[in-house]
């Protein structure tokens, strides 16, 4: 029996819609666009080729602890949260996932190609471990 909180799942931000709701997970994507009304970044990140999944990072609980400029259009950003149910009007403009944000951080400098790179072949030893 675990003593603490679940780990999270390393995944791309194209898998995210596909974890059900209360999954944990971390992931990377890059800001391109946010609302001050409701606190949500929408992340971006066109891997694999052909994707292009939204995903709207709910930053309410952290608002007070992630840097000012984290949420500026172009900013790499890892997100630690619970994948949670979002409304149909999201579908309607383009959301696909919604995450409650427990950490957001800068990526700071990244080679986006090295981070895709290595993730993969994370996921390729998780799979091949099952």
């Amino acid at each position: 029996m675990s003593r603490g909180p679940l780990p999270s799942t390393l995944c791309f931000l194209s898998q995210v819609p596909a974890h059900k709701a209360g999954a944990k997970v971390r992931f990377l994507g890059c800001v391109t666009s946010y609302d001050t009304k409701t606190a949500s970044a929408r992340l971006g990140h066109l891997y694999p080729k052909g994707t292009n999944v939204l995903v709207s990072v709910d930053v309410r609980l952290v608002l007070e602890t992630i840097e000012p400029d984290i949420t500026n259009v172009g900013q790499w950003v890892n997100v630690i949260g619970y994948v949670v149910d979002g409304d149909a009007t999201d579908q309607a403009r383009g959301v696909d996932a919604h995450v409650q944000a427990l950490m957001m951080w800068s990526t700071g400098p990244l080679d986006v190609h090295e981070y895709e790179k290595a993730v993969e072949d994370g996921l390729i030893v998780v799979r091949s471990t099952e």
